[in-house]
């Protein structure tokens, strides 16, 4: 009898191993779980950008206007018939 309690005790021992160390762990799959959540923040946060850039895309396709402004805030375009000034801040 004492034998088959202590091949009982090793056999729940080793599966309690097998479910806290190792492949398929509650450790692994809590490790898993928190590296999901950051893949979906950063995802997030990345599709939020791609959106605005789209959006950018679509106003200078959609409009002449937007490149104007653009090429005049980026580039400091000055058409011919336009007097530039430059305000100077003390």
């Amino acid at each position: 009898m004492k034998v088959l309690w202590s091949v009982m005790v090793v056999v729940i021992l080793l599966l309690q191993v097998r479910l806290w160390v190792g492949e398929g762990s509650y450790a692994q799959v809590w490790g898993l779980q928190d590296a999901i959540a950051e893949q979906r923040a950063e995802n997030a946060t990345l599709a939020a950008r791609n959106e605005r850039l789209y959006a950018e895309v679509r106003n200078l396709q959609s409009e002449q206007g937007a490149i104007e402004e653009r090429a005049r805030m980026n580039l400091g375009l000055i058409r011919q018939d336009e007097t530039f000034y430059l305000v100077v801040e003390h």
